[in-house]
Formats: structure tokens, sequence, C-alpha cells
């Protein structure tokens, strides 16, 4: 850290600079003091000179877009620069040493803080490789190592660059580092490749060197390839996870959820409590933050904007022409630093990645790098074989973290998307080459961002509902059998509803869509059917739609409306009845509850008394409707609740007596949340008759805490941080599953002698229903928010699905077992809007589901 200079900005928007961290390959990076004045942040300012290349910038944002999606836990969420104010992100700061750092102020890790690291870094690969992204950016100097467990300040090659300059034509040049086997043979890197850079990590964390990267670079890309790892200093807990990662064959390594589950079972988080650092990195972290609480601001104006020395005035690093001859023994990532050696030697390289071990070599140019072109049109040919690049060597403690990587520019993955063909498809195909060579690449003004992910995807349309064919790699999703978008122009769907396991049918203020099931392609769409707002079954041959005012029978075949009720003509006695959310379906029998105004007439006044003011009253009634035959089956009257006074009631358990609701917090009037006293209140009613049997409170349940009823006449509810199961015909506690003071739990849902449940603390797990024994709990690997993951169950009732704002989780029902992540980023395109709708996922049938995120929908085969 040093102080800043004169030409350095002192503002980024609200962030008033403080000191000047360091410089990067890609930006200025800078400590800063909030608008507030109370929280520190970390600035990175991209270099004018690259923030003037079109396929840069519109990298950097859909990257900064990509880490808020990804925000939480080990991923600091940025704050992005507005257009027209200079190109940079600021996250909080957290003190830190970088991993190298790390090492060489302790010397190796014990291997409880080599779990903890290697857990959290494997959470994220896993959120990233759900979303169908390659990381590619882990390296000792991208990974900090904090007081609460590791963060990641860089998503992909951009942040991990070893080096990246303007060309001339508005071109980037990027070198790399870091070298898989598949990419030293030229092939491209997956998720796989993660996984052996991360075994590559956790060895260098456990020994302080690296496998197979010791040595001449030449030498180590062939062992890199082909030879074998030598872990016999790798603790025995830990040899044979290492060597798994650092299989050849990318099919052998294990996935990143599976690397994470086995280090920390508990999750990182849980293990790094009380403490996981040596005690001399945790006196670095914490003498790091008191003198980062202790700057100020520096006296003398402040400039408006970010002005950051453009990349042409600095001093080159490694200025060797383009095309000359390379001396023996040189390796790419070795360069004469500024004010460079004395007597021949040239001195450490302090910018670039090198092996460790093979020490300060003669300037050589990258080639590859510096004579790439992107034009217009490419040829995809096979890139050379390049040495590989590993991990920088351990520097001197000077400021822990002040040189760490910028906040993290991660590798955004395009949604499911038509065949790419023509020109896209070959600047990707020689991009990735590149990277998979480690030489380096160049963008293009006219080329969309292509590091280790293509950036200029195409949703599907109804005209081409058909994925993108792409190979089966460790820790992905199982393959889609089909993709469907809904058009940006078309409304956002109002909900979607699986009929009959043959249509998917979509809802939207324009009308009503359905989709086929096998094929995921549109079946037909009718305008007729607006603002329907719940899609059920109605007998063998019609689709049932509830509307604001009325209920809509249509025909599979074809979406024309068969039948139209409204509720005017249907409900006699109740004129304008408004209609709450329907209750819920068991059979053909659907329970809904709809009120209306009457107005009771004051009462005839006294003889030389003036007559009294008319009044409006809610009366509120809960109904049974069958859906086959269109008629009403009973009604029974009900408390009004809050204005406009229709009850909204959700139903907890419909057992073959009786049903059991409770009443959505948000319509209950005040009176009846002060009788309440902080809890809800059930009620049970007869299901042949609508009689009301009784209005019970289930322990401490909370009106808007989870809660779920089964058929043998239990209630499961969340108890404060506890999950509590009742007796509902007396109200009797039968068991309770004690949680943790952040785990508040959310709806569980019942299967066979199992309840499935799920928690704050983005756990879900499978307890014994009658017993509340836990089988197993796991951790989607999802930052803790404040929201619980939904709950699906497939339709064999083989496999749980857990929905949440992030991804899509699949777990084995019975044991546990992770199965596959998935995540769609969102965006398309680089400018489009970021998606943040939640996902959802529609069991169809036993071998299917389709998970939806607003307007895309995805069809998974499951078991």
């Amino acid at each position: 850290m040093e102080a800043l200079r004169q030409d350095d900005p002192r503002r980024f928007g609200p962030y008033t600079t403080l000191a000047r961290v360091r410089e990067s390959a890609v930006a200025v990076h800078f400590l800063a003091r909030g608008a507030d004045r109370d929280g520190l942040a970390l600035v990175t300012a991209a270099w004018p000179a690259l923030a003037s290349v079109p396929a840069f910038r519109r990298r950097f944002r859909s990257e900064a877009r990509t880490a808020e999606r990804l925000a939480g836990g080990p991923v600091p969420r940025p704050d992005v620069s507005p257009e027209g104010d200079g190109l940079w992100t600021a996250t909080a700061y957290v003190p830190a040493v970088t991993l190298s750092e790390a090492i060489g102020l302790a010397g190796p890790l014990p291997e409880r803080a080599v779990r903890v690291l290697g857990a959290g870094l494997a959470g994220t690969l896993s959120r990233v490789h759900a979303s169908g992204a390659v990381f590619q950016g882990l390296a000792p100097g991208t990974v900090l190592v904090a007081e609460d467990g590791p963060r990641l300040t860089a998503f992909g090659p951009l942040g991990a660059a070893a080096h990246a300059e303007a060309r001339e034509g508005g071109q980037l040049s990027v070198r790399l580092g870091y070298l898989t086997p598949e990419q030293v043979e030229g092939q491209e890197a997956g998720p796989a490749s993660d996984l052996f850079v991360l075994g590559l990590l956790l060895a260098y964390a456990a020994t302080g060197t690296t496998p197979l990267a010791d040595g001449p670079a030449e030498e180590a890309a062939e062992r890199i390839a082909h030879g074998s790892a030598e872990l016999g200093s790798v603790p025995v807990g830990l040899r044979a996870l290492i060597a798994g990662c650092l299989s050849k064959d990318p099919a052998d390594r294990p996935t990143a959820g599976s690397v994470a589950a086995e280090l920390a079972p508990e999750g990182a988080a849980d293990r790094a409590q009380g403490g996981w650092l040596p005690a001399v990195l945790a006196a670095a972290v914490t003498e790091q933050a008191a003198r980062a609480r202790a700057l100020e601001p520096p006296a003398g104006p402040v400039d408006d904007g970010p002005r950051v020395p453009p990349v042409e005035e600095r001093t080159p690093t490694d200025a060797v022409p383009t095309g000359a001859a390379l001396p023996d023994g040189g390796a790419p990532g070795h360069v004469v630093p500024p004010g460079g050696g004395h007597d021949g030697d040239p001195g450490e390289d302090s910018r670039t990645t090198r092996f460790l071990g093979t020490g300060a070599r003669t300037p050589r140019s990258d080639r590859a790098t510096a004579q790439l072109t992107l034009p217009e049109e490419v040829t995809n040919t096979a890139p050379p074989r390049l040495p590989a690049a590993g991990p920088p060597p351990a520097q001197p403690y000077a400021h822990p973290a002040f040189t760490a990587a910028p906040p993290a520019l991660p590798a955004a993955a395009p949604p499911a998307a038509a065949p790419r063909t023509g020109p896209v498809t070959g600047r990707r195909a020689l991009l990735t080459a590149v990277a998979a060579g480690a030489a380096g690449l160049v963008l293009g003004g006219a080329a969309v961002a292509a590091l280790g992910s293509d950036g200029s995807a195409s949703a599907t349309t109804d005209e081409k509902p058909t994925a993108e064919p792409r190979p089966a790699l460790p820790g992905r999703p199982p393959e889609p059998r089909w993709t469907y978008a809904r058009p940006a122009k078309a409304p956002a769907p109002l909900t979607a509803g699986v009929w009959q396991d043959r249509l998917l049918v979509l809802t939207d203020t324009a009308g009503a869509t359905a989709v086929d099931l096998r094929t995921g392609r549109k079946v037909w769409e009718r305008a007729d059917a607006a603002g329907a707002q719940s899609v059920l079954t109605a007998g063998e041959d019609l689709c049932f739609l509830a509307a604001p005012t009325e209920f809509l029978w249509l025909s599979p075949e074809d979406g024309r409306i068969r039948h139209r009720v409204r509720f005017a003509d249907q409900f006699d006695g109740v004129p304008d009845m408004k209609v709450a959310p329907l209750t819920g379906q068991s059979g053909s029998v659907l329970w809904f509850t709809g009120s209306h105004t009457v107005t009771v007439r004051a009462p005839k006044p006294k003889k030389g008394k003036k007559r009294g003011k008319d009044t409006q009253v809610v009366k509120a009634y809960f109904f049974a409707y069958d859906v086959v035959r269109r008629k009403e089956v009973w009604r029974v009257a009900v408390p009004a609740g809050r204005a406009p006074g229709t009850p909204a009631y959700r139903l907890i358990a419909a057992r073959k007596a009786d049903l059991v609701v409770r009443q959505d917090a948000g319509t209950l009037t005040p009176a009846d949340v002060r009788a309440g006293q902080g809890k809800a209140v059930f009620r049970c009613f007869d299901r042949t008759t609508g009689k009301p049997l009784w209005n019970r409170r289930f322990g401490t349940v909370a009106p808007g805490g989870a809660a779920a009823g089964d058929q043998e006449g239990r209630l499961f509810g969340a108890v404060g941080d506890d999950l509590g199961a009742f007796e509902t015909g007396s109200g009797k506690p039968l068991w309770t599953l004690n949680g943790t003071a952040s785990s508040v739990f959310g709806t569980p849902v019942a299967a066979g002698a199992l309840l499935h449940t799920t928690n704050r603390d983005q756990e879900v797990g499978a307890v014994e229903r009658a017993t509340g024994k836990v089988l197993w709990r796991r951790s989607t690997e999802v930052p803790a928010g404040d929201g619980c993951p939904a709950l699906t169950l497939s339709g064999s009732g083989r496999t749980l699905l857990a929905a949440d704002a992030s991804q899509v989780t699949a777990f084995a029902a019975a044991d546990g077992r992770r199965l596959w992540k998935f995540q769609d980023i969102g965006a398309p395109a680089p400018d489009g809007a970021a998606v943040t709708a939640p996902y959802r996922v529609l069991a169809t049938g036993k071998t299917s589901v389709v998970v939806q995120r607003e307007r895309a929908f995805y069809a998974f085969p499951v078991e």
C-alpha cells in the first residue's frame, strides 16, 4: 500500500480514495471509504486504454452482473460504476492475505485450515459450474485468506490474467496462467479443469510447493500432461481427494460439490467458526485491519472522476519486439521488472505468474499473444502447445492482502441457446483454444467476450425450442431435453402449470400458451384466456384456469375455451365477488375464499331524531367447488380479512375427512393480529360439508411461519429456530428438530415415511416423520439469505430439488447425495436486463422436471 499519486482520482462515485493498493494487469486498486464513512471498500479501476476496448468494456460489465448474482460467502458483491463514470467496481473491504502471502508468512497450512480453504473454494466453483461456466481464475494471488474463511477476488481469465494491454485497432491482449492436462493438449477447458487447478492449490496450501509444477516450464507442462503427482508430503486425510482432483482424465475428477462435502460436510463457514488460521496469519489480518481503519482521506482537491494513467505511460516490462528470437531456456511470465536487474541478472518477476523454484529468467516475448489477431472471419486452427505457468512464489510480508488480485470478474455463462454458426462460432473456438494453450488471447473490437464462455448467446424462441448440445462433463446438470423461452416482447408469465404430464401451460396478461412437454414446442396460444393466475387439471380432457373474475375450461388440443363461468353468474348471493388466490385442490375439488360488500341500512330513527348513516360490511366465505361437474359443493361463512376484505387461506393438509388451512398473514385484520398474540391460528373444516370443526394454535408457530401437514394427523411448523411436529387433534407436541440461531425452517415436504426439510442456512434434509430423527442434511452451497429453498419432489420420489434465487440443486431423496446443480445466469447479452426472479421447479411425470426462471423453461431428466 502506498500514498495516492498526483494523477490518482480522489473519488469514484460515492467512494473517497485513501491509498493506492497496487497495480494489476488490467486495473489499479485503491482502498476507499464509502459515503457513510463507516465502511471501507476496495475499488478496482480499469486502465483507460483497456476500458476503451469495446470487448473489454462489455465483458467487464457482464461479469460484474454475474458477480452480483453469485455474491455471498467467498464472493464479494460489487458496486459497479454507472455508464459514463469510467469503468470500476467497488467491493466491501475484508482484511485478508493472499494464499501466496499466507504460505510465505506461516509456511504450509494445517489440515483443518486446508479443509476450510478447499471447501469454501469448491462451494463457489460448484455454483459457477451449475451455471454452465468455467471459472479459470484460481491462483494463489486470487485467493484471499480472511478471518471467517476464504475469499475469491477474480472470476475468469481477465481477473487472473498475468498481463493485459490494449493494442492498435481496438484489440485486447491477455496472457493467462495455469494449465491443466487437457489444456496442454490443446483441448477446451471445462468444469473439471477448475478441479485440477483446485487440486494444485490445495497441495500448495498443504505443503508450500506445487505438484508437477517445479523446474523448467517446458518440463512442467509435460509432467502436467503425462506425469504422476508426488503427494507424499500431503496429509494422509487429504491425499486421496487431491489425487482425484489431479487425475489426467477430466471424467475421473470429482465434482466441486462432492469436494466441498468431503472437505467440510458441515460447510466451510461452520468449520471456520472458532478460528481456523494459524496465529501468525490471524495477527497479520488483525494488524492489516487496524492500519486500514486508521487511514484518512488525503488533503487536497477532490477529483470529480476516475483518472488512471493510461497503459502507454507505464514502464513496459516485457518490451521484446514482436517476432524476436526467444533465448534458450526462456519461459513466458518471466520479465525484467521496472529498473531491471544488474550484472546480467534480470531480477525477480513481480507481475506475472511463474513456477515455483524456476528462478528468474531471460526476458522472452509471448509470441502467440503478440501475434494473434481477431478479424471478422477466422479459421479455426489447433493452437500450438506451449509451456505452462504455475503459482507465483511466496512474497515477503509487507502489507497483507493489499497485493490482492482485482475484485470478482466472473465468467458469465449464457443460457441455453440455439446452435451457432458462422463467424461467431469460429471466434469462440479460436479464443477458447488460445486460452487452452495458455499463450494468451486477443479480443477484437467486434468480438463478443469469450473468456471461458461465449457471451453471445441467444435464448431459444418459440420457433426453435431446442437446446445447444453440449458434452456431458463432471459437475454439470444433465442435458436438458428441451428449452423454451418466452419472447422478450411478451409479458412475463403470471404462472405456469402442468396438465396431465402432457402440456406446460403458461399464463400472462396477454393470454395463455401451451407447450408440449415431450418436445418443448408451442402447441397453441389463446388471447381470450388472459390474466389467469392458476392452472389446474379438470378431468381427463380439459385444462382449468382460474382468473380474477371467472373460471375457464380449455381444450388441451387447441386451447379453445369450452366453458366459461363468471363468478357473478355461478355464485348466487355473492354479487361482485372478489376471489383470493386459490387455497388448494384435491382430486376434482378445489377450495378458495371469496368476499363481497353489502350495505347495512341504518335503523329507523326515533321520532325527532336524524337517521343514521348506512354502513358497508364485508362478508367472506370459504368455498368448495367441483371443477369436473362445474358445481359449487359447499360454502361456509368465515371472518373477513384485512381491506378489501377477502381472507386468503393456504392449504396445510387435505385428509380423508377434513382439511386444515391457515390464513395468510397479510390478510389478517389488526384485531386478528392482536388476538393471535404473535401465533398463527389454524382452521379445520369438514371435507364433506364444510362445517368448521376447530380453530387452534400449535406451539409458537407464527402467522407467517412455515407449516405443512400429513395424512396421519400431524402438523409440522417452524417454531423459532426449530421445527416442531404436533398432533392436530389435540395440539400436543410430538417432537422437535433443533436448529441454529439462523436456521429458520421453511415449508417441509412429506413423502412416505420421510419429511424433507429446508432452512435459511440453505440446508435441505430428511427426517423420520414419526420421530424427527435426522437421516441426512446437506447444504445447497448457496450463501445464506433471507429465504429458504423451495422443495419439489420428482414424480418418482427419488429426487429432491431445492430452488432459490440463485440455483436449483438436486439431491437423492433417500440419502442426500448431491446429484447436480443448475444455474441460468439470466441476461443473454452483455447489455441485457439482469434476471433476478427465483427459480421454480414443476414435477412432470416420473422421469422429468421443468425448471422455470421467469421467461425461460428447461426440461431436465430426473430419476
